[in-house]
């Protein structure tokens, strides 16, 4: 059982771009994992993934030629099933022991052990370890088949050697066609067979720039070497994307003074998956075209060609853009001067389209948006403004902001208009930014352009919030007209599917209404807000509540909060959002005190008596009615110490109202060890009830204590 490196490479055409990394990660991954489970890898193997444009491989550490042999136990009947009275074997076990290859003899070999309130009887065998070639057979054949494949290919098999099927009849399903396996194990090459394809040790390199082709393996050890030598590959995808963002940050210090590439993760990701070996170039395009809004050059120049944009030190945009050559000439002219050529009628066809936009006005395009179904429930996207507006108007007199009314009212009216236009038609991805350009053109004012352009933020996780006031109610109004509309017509997320981004919806509301610091109860605005549907939907508010306070948690647990803080402070479904933070800061600071614990099971004790009595017990002591000792210390100690916890409550010093109830400690203990709640007197049975009701409440108006009980 010999251990030597492996390595197992797929030469395939050129693999789409987006999958490519993904691609990569499960290739390596399932297969390692398969062939650890079958005992030819260890826990201390490591495996290396490489992918690049035409090639899939993984290179292993430690693999043994075979696996060791494992002793399997095997349960094979009750005892009185396999042997008779005598104790001899009935032919039930005999056919059983058959069936595993072994004959009458192995009867005397059983073990007969515990099964149940039973005894069965126990074969004990010996089971051969795989060979490589039969486990990594197995392992190959899973890991195609759980390639994250984002589309599958139907081809037809050419005749290769070894092959066994008639060429041009035989098809196969796969992401792209497949020309070449690799299988080695040190410097021996193990058969297997894949897609048609017998396993070897002959790879090509770059499409046009190897050296040698085909490249001939050594040994496994030697493929990102040769790769790299002969073949004029970076086989790994990491290794290529690091080179390819050295190359970018080196040729932007040569195009001039303090500028930098566009800083995107995604479209680095996307090149390093086109190019076998980088080569920067610097591209130039006319300044006109800088006339054009930046994000509309910037998208085209990244969406359609793939290059990357400099920016000045201010983020501006330069009329240079770098481009990743899958070609290094020793002049690079021709190839510069064909992708400048490629990005001109590009840049043209954005100036036309925001010089043809311009002509017409937001406002005269208004009516449009009646013609445009935004859901078949839900009616158009002009039905869609109107409510859009009842619930911006509704924000901004609960905010008592009666100034920002008129530019509240103009966003939220013409926020969607630019879904009309021919740049936005072109580049979805630039809605909102570009109605904020033509109401900027229109002379709408900053505080509506800015509006328009923000009414859709947070994009995503960790985006940048509206700007101002005016932007952040109407980007409100918009949130929340999407998921009041949509939960009243039942299309909530299920599982890992949310169409709608209800999610990101959701979260957007959280963000503002904390960040901003609004003063806005949740529930009485979600109200407000399914008003302005009249009787379109049904009013899900309680379900839409449950979804809000669900993503919150999630959202405060990723922020570092304990589950058993989040709970505590939600389970009271405080209605202001923004003074969550200085709730959880409050049962944080008071779960740090001594008589925490204690309090908290005291909590917990007080909740399950109160759940247990029927009816609503109120909250209310007659203090003539209090005859033990420890009563009375508690009633008084709570009196004291209610009205402290509530003015701090009342002032928002959560903290301060928290740590006022530490002093309860000591009459709480005494109380539940010296007073009987459920007394046979009716009268005072309900006064002990209502002195816990009073506890309860004083101890619960910032956050549920039961939470933290253990």
């Amino acid at each position: 059982m010999s251990a030597s490196n492996l390595l197992v490479e797929l030469f395939v055409e050129e693999l789409p771009p987006k999958a490519l990394k993904k691609l990569g990660e499960s290739f390596a991954q399932v297969l390692v994992d398969s062939l650890t489970s079958q005992g030819l890898a260890g826990n201390d193997s490591v495996a290396t993934a490489f992918a690049s444009p035409r090639r899939l491989a993984v290179h292993v550490t430690k693999v043994l030629s075979k696996a060791a042999d494992q002793a399997v136990q095997q349960k094979l009947m009750p005892v009185s099933v396999g042997l008779n009275a005598e104790g001899q074997a009935t032919p039930a076990l005999l056919k059983r022991l058959s069936a595993l290859g072994a004959g009458p003899d192995a009867v005397a070999g059983l073990k007969r052990l515990p099964d149940g309130k039973a005894e069965a009887l126990f074969f004990d065998s010996v089971k051969a370890g795989a060979t490589l070639s039969e486990g990594l057979q197995k392992a190959l054949d899973e890991t195609l088949a759980k390639l994250p494949i984002p589309k599958v290919m139907n081809y037809q098999l050419e005749q290769g050697p070894g092959a066994d099927f008639q060429p041009g009849w035989t098809s196969v399903n796969f992401v792209r066609p497949a020309h070449g396996l690799v299988a080695l194990h040190g410097d021996q090459i193990v058969p297997v067979s894949a897609l048609g394809l017998v396993s070897g040790q002959q790879t090509q390199g770059h499409r046009f720039e190897a050296k040698v082709s085909p490249i001939v393996l050594r040994h496994a050890d030697s493929y990102a070497e040769q790769l790299a030598q002969d073949g004029a590959v970076i086989a790994s995808f990491e290794a290529r994307r690091d080179e390819i963002s050295r190359q970018l940050k080196l040729a932007a210090s040569k195009a001039g003074t303090h500028l930098s590439p566009i800083d995107d993760e995604a479209l680095l990701d996307e090149v390093t998956a086109l190019v076998e070996r980088p080569n920067v170039l610097i591209g130039r395009f006319e300044e006109a075209f800088l006339e054009v809004p930046q994000e509309c050059l910037i998208l085209t120049m990244k969406a359609n060609q793939k290059y990357f944009p400099l920016l000045d030190a201010s983020g501006k945009l330069t009329n240079q853009f770098l481009i990743v050559s899958n070609i290094s000439p020793d002049d690079a002219s021709a190839v510069v001067g064909g992708n400048e050529r490629v990005v001109r009628p590009r840049l043209a066809d954005a100036k036309f389209f925001f010089d043809q936009d311009r002509k017409k006005t937001l406002e005269s395009r208004l009516p449009g948006l009646s013609k445009v179904v935004y859901h078949g429930k839900l009616g158009t996207q002009g039905e869609r403004v109107e409510r859009v507006r009842a619930i911006a108007k509704g924000l901004v007199e609960t905010l008592g902001q009666a100034s920002l009314t008129a530019n509240v009212d103009t966003a939220a009216r013409l926020a969607k208009v630019d879904l009309l236009t021919d740049m936005v038609g072109e580049f979805p991805e630039l809605q909102g930014i570009m109605g904020g350009y033509y109401a900027r053109h229109d002379g709408l004012g900053d505080q509506v352009a800015q509006a328009i352009e923000d009414h859709y933020k947070p994009r995503f996780a960790g985006d940048e919030l509206p700007r101002d006031l005016v932007g952040v109610v109407v980007a409100l109004a918009d949130k929340l007209e999407t998921l009041v509309g949509l939960f009243g017509i039942g299309q909530l997320p299920t599982g890992d599917k949310d169409p709608f981004a209800l999610r990101r919806h959701a979260l957007g509301v959280i963000r503002m209404l904390i960040e901003r610091d609004l003063p806005l109860a949740l529930e009485p605005t979600l109200r407000q807000a399914a008003a302005a549907f009249g009787d379109k939907i049904a009013d899900a508010t309680p379900a839409l509540t449950d979804f809000i306070y669900d993503r919150l948690a999630g959202s405060l647990r990723e922020q570092g909060y304990t589950a058993q803080e989040v709970d505590a402070v939600l389970a009271l479904r405080p209605q202001r959002l923004a003074d969550i933070g200085q709730r959880l800061a409050a049962v944080r600071a008071f779960a740090a005190l001594p008589e925490a614990a204690s309090l908290a099971a005291a909590n917990k004790r007080v909740g399950n008596i109160l759940k247990k009595v029927d009816g609503t017990v109120e909250a209310k002591v007659d203090p003539a009615l209090l005859k033990e000792v420890a009563e009375v210390a508690l009633f008084e100690t709570l009196a004291r110490v209610q009205a402290e916890a509530r003015l701090k409550f009342e002032e928002s010093d959560y903290t301060a109202s928290l740590q006022a109830l530490a002093v309860l400690k000591t009459p709480v203990d005494a109380f539940f060890d010296g007073v009987m709640v459920n007394a046979e007197d009716a009268a005072l049975r309900t006064n002990r009830l209502g002195l816990l009701a009073s506890l309860h409440l004083a101890m619960n108006r910032v956050a549920d204590l039961s939470r933290l009980a253990a």
